[in-house]
């Protein structure tokens, strides 16, 4: 099992539509660990660490969203091997 760390920023109507929520759904049934928050200028930030496979499955699956969202761009970078929190959680701005 090869791990990895990914940062992503989601762009597109990606608040209100439940995305940090169904971001950590889909995190937790993949077994990952990280974060997701709200920025300021509407898009939504994430950092995600586990598994290679499950990153990727979480990667893919960001560029559509939960229903009501409309993703317009991912983007997304691998970073160093990170310790992050688990369960995945949704943070505040800071």
């Amino acid at each position: 099992m090869v791990e990895i760390c990914l940062h992503a920023i989601v762009i597109g109507r990606v608040q209100g539509v439940w995305f940090r929520k169904s971001t950590q759904d889909q995190a937790e049934s993949l077994g990952l660990s990280g974060w997701v928050r709200n920025l300021p200028d509407s898009s939504v930030e994430l950092m995600v660490s586990g598994d290679e496979l499950a990153v990727r499955q979480l990667e893919a699956w960001l560029s559509q969203g939960p229903e009501l969202a409309v993703v317009a761009e991912v983007k997304s970078k691998q970073k160093a091997l990170q310790e992050l929190p688990y369960p995945f959680v949704i943070v505040d701005f800071e």
